[in-house]
């Protein structure tokens, strides 16, 4: 990322002189340790005030852990299922039963992919209507069986293209929507780098719903925003998108302060790519908590609690209502 450049050149520095050192340069190494503290508070002032458009970016850095990578990392037993049953298998969207802990669990997510060719494959974590049929029918399943859903989200949004909304993006998006808030078993989702728009709320109905410390969630990605607003006035750049950034207010920090988040997951410093291990163990400490509370709830509690939470999103808090 461009602002962590300083850190970086910092980095580069360290390791030429423990090149030239060898371990026998006491001066070398006393150098060393100066420069290695000096990084380190750099990248902490850097990480402690990132703007929004930083943050974003951050999201979407390509060595940021996956759903994949935290499935791996935090579950045991993994076994993937396929197929929504109506027209096929997406591999933007994964799912299947595992272990966490002592819990059996259905966990799925948006899967982006690394590298051209499985990006392209996974079309780069923007699922069809399949891919969101897929999802529900898992959870279906779950349900029948009495086992938690773990939902990981991280998509720019759902897939626009035309045989998309002609096999019903809207309908698929909107179904899920309504069959999540009535599930009979915990639902949890954890919003591990983007949370893009319907395709992100699709697998983000929950009882608990978290986000990592750089995540962002919110209707429109930036870049979409500022096109929209600033198009008809010339070129749009970063500008313009660190602008539209700050007004859409997507930031973990926003989420929480909105009470739309349940709570923040803390990420190494410089973010969940630097240190993916430590990343999901503090993920994994947060969804077993949660587990151990919602697993004790009657299945009645559970989606009467859900739905009392849904109904205070986006309450009106200014004066009253003049009356007639």
């Amino acid at each position: 990322m461009e602002f962590e450049k300083p850190v970086q050149e910092l980095e580069t520095k360290i390791e030429e002189l423990k090149r030239l050192s060898n371990g026998g340069n006491l001066k070398i190494s006393a150098e060393i340790k100066k420069l290695e503290k000096k990084a380190r508070e750099l990248h902490s002032e850097i990480f402690s005030s990132l703007s929004p458009w930083q943050k974003t970016l951050l999201a979407r850095h390509p060595e940021r852990p996956y759903t994949m990578d935290y499935i791996n990392m935090i579950t045991a037993d993994f076994i993937e299922l396929h197929g929504d049953r109506r027209f096929a298998d997406d591999p933007s969207m994964v799912g299947g039963f595992a272990r966490l802990g002592r819990f059996s669990v259905l966990v799925l997510g948006h899967q982006k992919g690394r590298g051209v060719k499985e990006r392209i494959n996974r079309n780069f974590g923007q699922p069809n209507p399949e891919g969101y049929r897929k999802a529900l029918r898992l959870m279906k399943l779950a349900e029948r069986f009495r086992k938690p859903v773990i939902t990981f989200i991280d998509t720019p949004g759902a897939f626009p293209g035309l045989g998309a909304e002609e096999r019903g993006q809207a309908e698929a998006i909107a179904t899920n929507l309504m069959e999540m808030s009535s599930l009979r078993v915990p639902v949890i989702s954890v919003l591990i780098g983007e949370g893009g728009s319907g395709g992100a709320l699709a697998i983000g109905v929950a009882d608990r719903l978290f986000m990592l410390e750089h995540a962002v969630y919110s209707v429109i990605s930036p870049e979409g925003c500022a096109a929209i607003l600033w198009k008809k006035e010339g070129e749009i750049g970063t500008k313009e998108f660190a602008q539209a950034a700050h007004a859409l207010r997507l930031t973990a920090g926003d989420m929480l302060a909105w009470k739309i988040i349940d709570g923040i997951i803390p990420e190494p410093l410089g973010g969940a790519n630097r240190d993916p291990e430590t990343a999901a163990k503090n993920i994994e400490a947060r969804l077993v908590t949660a587990l151990e509370e919602l697993s004790a709830k009657p299945a009645g509690k559970l989606v009467e609690e859900r739905y009392k939470r849904l109904k205070k999103l986006g309450g009106f808090t200014g004066p009253k209502a003049v009356e007639k």
